[in-house]
């Protein structure tokens, strides 16, 4: 099938890919007094009293707002936000479809960090959750931070933690099938980005103790010069020897490697100076760093990628319809570390001990337990740190 013509005859035929249906009637005088004037009054009042009463009396408690300033959709870059709706559109089709999550879509026409996240604060209200979506960094990191200030709902940045928790309870997997421990490896990434810094992160915070990022300058070293914001404090964080080489160069010995950048960065012959048992992992979309049958000729023992077409496909939507999922049955405050380490863990533990292997280390997108799974593991967390509500 060509997916891209069939997609533009699909879109052209259903106008739109979500609506808003009731769940209540309004098909006599008796009922649309219920749902509307003069009944609505009395929720109307409650709420005044006590505003938390808006997660009981409303849909607030399972709507997520989608948001985006379409600066980073997909691998099309600057598209602008309405040329984003599409994709916005299908990102809150997925939140219901796997995570029986509401979601709407809010495409921003502004690039400018304080009046998005102003726009995005001032509507918290309506909302039980913030999903940041396709925003181009450095400023994502911004707006996300600013946004965590400011609200008492969860904001989440799919584009960094969504793909750190499925990279997470990938590695989790991978480590066991090649017989390695996390706080033992030498990983190297290619990216340092929004994905790529924030997989770092929460690897470290898993356990990670010696990784050196690169981007397409070379490692990121603490005193090099021209970092970004970003850049300057990962590099406080990482890259333990302050090794200031190519990508080639920090390959070399290195248990893992990490794509979330560009086509063809890895080659065969740089995979092959990897240590015994390598792990890659090139997730760059639509075309990774290097392709499977040429990791596994360098010698990789475990390769995942971001396509469905190949094995062990970093997929996001493994992870945040669950995780949005646990935080609003919990009514969180925010999406922590800790919670976002615990949908890593359950999703590596949906894949059977006596199946695991190179071909198989993360669940398939369809499989039905993953939903329960995922935001159990993710509101038990949210009550074991203190941030959940309810």
């Amino acid at each position: 099938m060509n997916y891209l013509e069939e997609s533009l005859k699909m879109h052209y035929a259903l106008k739109g890919k979500i609506e808003v249906t009731g769940r209540c009637a309004a098909s006599d005088r008796d009922s649309l007094s219920l749902a509307y004037t003069p009944g609505v009054a009395q929720p109307c009042l409650e709420i005044q009293k006590d505003i938390s009463k808006s997660f009981e009396l409303t849909r607030r408690w399972n709507t997520v707002a989608v948001i985006t300033d379409g600066s980073a959709v997909l691998g099309l870059g600057d598209i602008g936000p309405e040329a984003g709706m599409p994709v916005m559109e299908g990102k809150c089709l997925l939140f219901k479809a796997f995570g029986d999550v509401d979601a709407i879509p809010l495409c921003i026409k502004s690039k400018d960090v304080d009046e998005i996240v102003n726009t995005v604060a001032l509507l918290e209200g309506s909302f039980g959750g913030i999903n940041l979506e396709d925003i181009s960094a450095p400023r994502c990191f911004e707006i996300e931070g600013k946004l965590k200030a400011r609200c008492s709902i969860p904001v989440f940045h799919d584009d960094q933690h969504g793909t750190a928790v499925i990279v997470l309870g990938a590695m989790i997997n991978a480590l066991k099938v090649v017989g390695k421990k996390l706080e033992n490896v030498k990983i190297v990434t290619s990216g340092a980005g929004a994905a790529g810094t924030a997989v770092v992160k929460l690897l470290m915070g898993a356990g990670l103790q010696n990784v050196i990022m690169c981007d397409r300058h070379g490692a990121i070293y603490r005193g090099r010069e021209g970092l970004n914001a970003s850049k300057q404090e990962i590099a406080e964080q990482t890259n333990p020897d302050n090794f200031s080489g190519s990508l080639q160069e920090a390959i070399d010995g290195a248990d893992v490697f990490i794509g979330v950048s560009a086509s063809g960065l890895l080659t065969k012959e740089m995979v092959s100076t990897m240590n015994r048992d390598a792990i890659v992992f090139a997730c760059a979309n639509p075309t990774p760093e290097i392709l499977p049958e040429e990791a596994k000729a360098g010698g990789a023992a475990v390769v995942s990628t971001g396509r469905s077409d190949y094995p062990n496909q970093v997929n996001n939507v493994l992870a945040f319809p669950g995780i949005f999922r646990g935080a609003l049955d919990v009514r969180a405050k925010e999406i922590n570390t800790e919670m976002e380490i615990a949908a890593a863990y359950a999703l590596a533990g949906l894949v059977p001990k006596e199946k695991l292997c190179a071909d198989y280390i993360l669940p398939y997108a369809f499989d039905p337990k993953i939903k329960e799974t995922v935001s159990r593991a993710v509101a038990k967390a949210a009550r074991d740190t203190g941030v959940a509500q309810i």
